[in-house]
């Protein structure tokens, strides 16, 4: 008796782990090496400074040269020594912002996914109310209303952003839940909150992880845009919007706005880097 043999090719070769596939990406790298730099900033700029950041070190508004690489301020402080510093500031509110807007707006938005009816409508229409508004804007309200301060602009930019992420992973929630296995699990009995936290919210974290990284590069231009307005930090605080603010004061002295402009791009770029790599990983379709 002849029996039909199907052959099947497997491949032994071990899969790539996904970070060192990301790797292999130049976007990512780059992205990787510049969070990397500036973190290593943050963490040891104190031990290797030459400079304090309020410390009046020479004669002010001088150009580069071989003591001030970056030139000095209006006050004599060494603007390489502020720039520095200014990671300290820029980059933990950031952070601070996407953490917390990511907690409240993915709580709030699996909430209204999962459950809907009147929980629901009540947190999709705020979040529109809060999207109807231009986000500098609304951020820039919020910031006046609260008072100048780095903890106030934390509140207005959580004000300002959490409901990108309510309706992003709402969007999730409801396309998952009604895939097979949760149905399966709810025929079965398994508890409401049990079936969310185990077998719906690990699969919509992926696009807020790609949407958190891509978005970081924004929340620290808004943060230094209400400084660079007042809003945000105040002087002598080196964030890196103040710094600016004090650059376009003395528009002819360019050094002292150029070194907060390029760190603020760099971050930006590398965050947008970082997104777009993990994005094109994370995609089925690309794979």
């Amino acid at each position: 008796m002849t029996a039909a043999l199907e052959v099947v090719t497997v491949s032994l070769a071990p899969t790539r782990h996904p970070f060192a596939r990301a790797l292999r990406r130049p976007q990512f790298a780059i992205g990787m090496a510049v969070l990397a730099f500036w973190i290593l900033v943050i963490v040891t700029v104190s031990w290797w400074a030459p400079y304090g950041p309020l410390e009046e070190t020479g004669a002010r508004l001088q150009s580069p040269n071989g003591s001030h690489w970056l030139g000095t301020d209006t006050l004599g402080r060494d603007v390489l020594t502020r720039t520095l510093y200014g990671a300290r500031y820029s980059l933990p509110t950031a952070a601070a912002v996407i953490g917390l807007t990511v907690l409240i707006g993915s709580l709030l938005g699996a909430l209204a996914g999962f459950r809907g009816g009147w929980i629901d409508t009540v947190i999709m229409r705020s979040s529109d109310v809060v999207l109807a508004f231009p986000p500098i804007l609304l951020a820039m309200a919020v910031a006046a209303a609260l008072g100048p301060g780095l903890r106030n602009t934390v509140l207005a930019l959580i004000v300002v952003w959490w409901p990108i992420y309510a309706r992003l992973l709402r969007g999730q929630v409801i396309s998952i839940r009604h895939r097979e296995h949760i149905e399966a699990a709810v025929s079965v009995g398994v508890p409401k909150r049990r079936i969310l936290r185990r077998h719906i919210l690990p699969l919509a974290t992926t696009p807020v992880l790609i949407n958190a990284t891509m978005d970081f590069g924004q929340v620290v231009l808004l943060t230094a845009s209400l400084s660079f307005l007042g809003l945000g930090a105040v002087p002598p605080t080196p964030e890196w919007g103040v710094l600016i603010d004090e650059g376009s004061r003395n528009f002819y002295q360019w050094w002292i706005a150029l070194a907060p402009g390029v760190a603020i791009l760099s971050v930006v770029l590398a965050f947008n880097f970082l997104g777009d790599s993990l994005r094109d990983l994370f995609d089925p379709r690309g794979r």
